[in-house]
């Protein structure tokens, strides 16, 4: 991992529970709306990136997202830095997450908690 993590602290998502971000397919989307008003998104997306993290949503973009910028741009190695510069930033999406997106991470999040549930009993 890379650098000091203490942006962590201000992330929307620090209150939250760490599997709402490893979802898969169509939920990602949904779970990523709240990276979009994050104060420390930048931070959390360069780490990922930088780090090479394969799984979940980091930075407001989903693990497809993530690869694909990876195999753009085989070149950088400070994400950071990258971002940072003129002409490089991320582009919000126009639209909110689409109703399957959101009925997805309802049923996936349902999933979680009854597994959760059964394993307590």
């Amino acid at each position: 991992m890379t650098g000091d993590k203490g942006w962590a602290s201000g992330a929307a998502c620090v209150e939250r529970e760490p599997e709402k971000f490893f979802v898969r397919g169509a939920a990602q989307r949904a779970v990523r709306e709240m990276c979009f008003r994050c104060p420390v998104r930048m931070q959390c997306l360069s780490e990922a990136l930088d780090s090479r993290i394969e799984f979940g949503v980091w930075g407001g973009m989903t693990e497809r997202e993530r690869r694909a910028l990876l195999k753009n741009h085989p070149e950088v190695t400070d994400w950071a830095a990258w971002l940072a510069e003129p002409g490089n930033e991320i582009e919000l999406p126009a639209r909110r997450a689409p109703r399957k997106a959101i009925e997805a991470l309802a049923a996936a999040t349902a999933r979680a908690e009854n597994g959760r549930s059964e394993a307590v009993a």
